[in-house]
């Protein structure tokens, strides 16, 4: 009696999520939604470990060091209850340096998929071919024991899922169209490049059941050739493939799927932290030498395929581990001399090294007898070393095999350095942009403020947005954002330009229109500087930057806001309205020639103030009328504080990493009510100076500020004193008190600008601004259209 036997999908779906550096969500499938119950939106910006039903910290340490996991994890359903999932995680790097993990589970319709007559399932899982089935949905059923030894992965943790899923990389993707091609032609076909951690060429068999219909796929691996010493070799053209990986530790794999087995039975690449290069490459190493697993590969016991990229071999040390060599280590010795290093591994000074050094502990477990070392040289720096081993059932290493070692290990080394020049400038670029944002929030009464910044994920790299938060005079606080045209370390170098002149030109009072009108024109110099010094480069000086500056007043509750060419201020009033401020574009800087105009506008108390810069509504998936309808409604719902609201704007508008820098400043505006700010009008005599100081004496005592009195009257004395005899009518006299600031500010009609000078011994005058510095934390003089302010800030003890 014939049996028919058929492959059926019997996945229902597959979950995805993918996690960054940091450990935050920024990926959520609707696989994952179905299977734990949570909204991308209430998940993605939050921490992983959030969803875990276990101790966060183990699962932390269980990924650190590894390029890929896989095992049961305990997570949390959004009903309460703990669901006991099989998930797989890949740590990826992308061509631009950025890493993450991708985790994928797949949730099976049933447990086990169908099983053959026995000698057909012998027949499967003894062949010497890295075997996979896979059903009309393209997610793998079946896989045979030397496709488990080449991947390093249980059949278990691969059922269900597809194979870009188990293997990721364009290699994968390629292989799935080409199975695709197979179940639609039903004729068998070899799948272009080659496959990952397997390194050949792979064969994709349609499976047809008694009918002739196409029910499945089969990938095979091929098999090396031989030599006629029955020795496996390199074909001709494997060295194109080394060295054009996207991310070092890809470069190094590299180098062991195209050497083991062919050229040796046991290959490890292990790099340096800081590449040496110059003088200090031709000297001895540091002793002693740190170095970090990038690659382990070895065949398994008996012929047969590769297997261990990104595992460890036998307890010995896995990829990522840290390695510490002394001197008299081979790895130490090879890169001193700079040369390759050809051993015995019975060698009295290798075998000390072996036996010791957990570092070496793959080469115990491997029982090779034939050592050859390796530097990793390239563009005169030493990245690493490269160590290859040979079992003694096979010829040990001869001229022609240290030949095809150093022509293989050049070129890994050629593509590590050029994989880590574009991570180099982009580290370095995140580390200046970092050091140029603010660390910390200035503390201030008048606003709540919460902020976020995420850096660009395209190849571009990382942009020149920046946000600020100035404390000005008389309580009032000065909030900026901006957008430096271009990508890379020029763009955060220029950024870093402006965000130190908006700052010293909020320093001296300017208003809003006038501050964006000297920025102006100082990126027009440095347009001019740069252009000069380097015709070719591009938004030199920062022309074409956008700014917004706004400026907001607690006493009054009035904030004036100017833009050069920046998206609108978003505002959510008490009532729960959402709208944009009305404020007049203005051009971009470095146009030059072109007004700015500030518009003024009261805000209650309460108010939420939301700046940000373009990249947040410009995700690839929804057009901008949809991103503005998404950013009102997460500033319009309540929330518990403006982190949340932060939170909530970046989850509802991305949905992935952005493609540009995005900035985002949120605050809450507070009121200083008439109770914290006392005023009066004062004739322009000097008999009114008595007076002044009973004014502020009896205000500081309804305030219980009595130990200050006295450091006030002086300032009081000499700020009124120097507007009756310098300054014009009317004078005004202002103390507010903001927490632990008590600020006393007198304001005439006169536009001059008092100096401290310095006074002869027998002067009578010329001594009072200098006092008022001496006294004041801080103090300076703030122009307005008609008139001055003299000011000057006094820190109060806390109570």
């Amino acid at each position: 009696m014939e049996r028919q036997s058929t492959y059926t999908a019997y996945t229902a779906y597959t979950a995805t999520a993918t996690i960054d550096e940091q450990g935050i969500l920024t990926g959520w499938s609707d696989g994952a939604r179905r299977l734990l119950g949570y909204d991308s939106s209430t998940v993605v910006g939050r921490p992983a470990s959030a969803l875990l039903a276990a101790d966060a910290a183990a699962a932390r340490r269980a990924l650190a060091g590894r390029n890929r996991w896989n095992g049961s994890l305990p997570l949390l359903h959004q009903d309460g209850r703990h669901v006991e999932l099989g998930v797989l995680a890949h740590h990826r790097t992308s061509d631009t340096g950025v890493a993450d993990w991708l985790v994928v589970s797949a949730v099976t319709g049933r447990p086990q998929p169908p099983r053959g007559e026995p000698l057909e399932e012998w027949t499967f899982l003894q062949s010497p071919f890295p075997l996979a089935i896979f059903d009309a949905d393209l997610r793998l059923v079946r896989a045979n024991r030397r496709l488990e030894h080449a991947l390093a992965l249980p059949e278990a943790a691969m059922r269900g899922l597809r194979l870009a899923h188990i293997v990721p990389g364009a290699g994968s993707e390629e292989a799935e169209r080409s199975m695709r091609l197979a179940l639609e032609t039903g004729r068998p076909l070899e799948a272009p490049g080659r496959l990952g951690p397997l390194g050949r060429p792979t064969v994709l068999t349609p499976l047809k059941d008694a009918d002739g219909r196409v029910r499945a796929v089969c990938l095979s691996v091929q098999q090396p050739t031989q030599d006629s010493a029955g020795q496996q070799r390199p074909p001709a053209d494997t060295g194109s493939r080394v060295g054009t990986a996207a991310d070092q530790a890809r470069a190094a794999q590299e180098l062991g799927e195209v050497t083991v087995p062919r050229l040796a039975d046991v290959m490890a690449v292990d790099l340096l932290d800081s590449p040496r290069t110059g003088t200090e490459a031709a000297g001895p190493p540091p002793d002693p030498v740190v170095l970090r697993r990038a690659a382990l590969r070895a065949v398994p016991d008996g012929d047969g395929p590769a297997h261990g990229t990104g595992t460890s071999i036998g307890t010995g040390t896995g990829t990522g581990e840290v390695i510490v060599c002394t001197a008299g280590s081979l790895p130490a010795r090879c890169l001193a001399v700079g040369r390759p290093l050809l051993y015995d591994t019975t060698d009295p000074a290798v075998a000390e090294w072996a036996a010791l050094d957990p570092g070496a502990a793959w080469l115990r477990a491997s029982g090779a007898r034939s050592l050859l070392a390796v530097p990793l040289l390239a563009e005169g720096s030493t990245l690493g070393v490269a160590l290859f081993g040979r079992h003694p059932s096979r010829e040990p290493f001869g001229p022609e095999d240290l030949r095809l070692a150093e022509e293989f290990t050049a070129k890994a080394a050629a593509g590590i350095e050029q994989t880590r020049a574009p991570v180099t400038a982009r580290t370095t670029t995140m580390a200046l942009q970092r050091s140029l944002l603010p660390h910390t929030l200035p503390e201030q009464a008048a606003l709540e403020i919460a902020t976020r910044y995420l850096p660009a994920a395209s190849r571009a790299g990382v942009g020149g947005d920046w946000f600020d938060v100035i404390p000005l005079s008389g309580a009032r606080v000065a909030l900026v954002v901006g957008d430096v045209v271009g990508h890379g370390i020029r763009a955060s170098a220029t950024m870093g330009r402006l965000r130190t002149a908006v700052r010293t030109l909020a320093d001296v009072d300017l208003p809003a229109d006038e501050l964006l009108t000297h920025l102006d024109d100082l990126v027009l110099r440095l347009a001019a500087d740069e252009g000069s010094a380097d015709p070719s480069a591009e938004t030199a000086g920062g022309i074409g930057t956008t700014c917004l500056y706004a400026v907001y007043d607690p006493v009054s509750r009035r904030c004036t806001v100017a833009r050069a060419g920046h998206p609108p201020p978003a505002v959510l009033t008490p009532d729960g309205i959402v709208r944009f401020l009305d404020v007049p574009a203005g051009p971009p800087l470095g146009l030059g020639g072109l007004p700015f105009e500030a518009v003024e506008t009261e805000l209650p108390e309460g108010s939420v103030l939301a700046l940000y810069t373009d990249g947040l509504l410009e995700a690839r998936d929804h057009d901008i009328d949809e991103a503005l309808d998404k950013m009102f409604a997460a500033l319009g719902r309540p929330a518990k504080s403006l982190d949340s609201v932060c939170d909530r704007v970046l989850t509802e508008l991305l949905s992935h990493r952005p493609d540009d820098d995005v900035a985002l400043l949120v605050a809450r505006t507070r009121a200083l009510h008439e109770d914290r700010v006392a005023s009066w009008e004062l004739d322009a005599e000097f008999s009114v100076v008595a007076q002044a100081r009973r004014y502020a004496d009896e205000q500081l005592a309804v305030w219980g500020l009595d130990e200050a009195a006295f450091t006030t009257e002086l300032m009081v004395s000499e700020l009124v004193t120097n507007a009756i005899r310098y300054g014009r009518p009317p004078i005004r006299l202002r103390l507010i008190h903001q927490g632990t600031t008590l600020t006393c500010e007198v304001y005439d009609s006169s536009g001059t600008t008092p100096h401290m000078r310095r006074a002869r011994i027998f002067d009578e005058g010329g001594r009072g601004l200098l006092l008022v510095a001496q006294l004041a934390e801080r103090w300076g003089t703030r122009h307005d259209r008609i008139g001055k302010t003299v000011w000057a800030d006094q820190s109060l003890t806390a109570p």
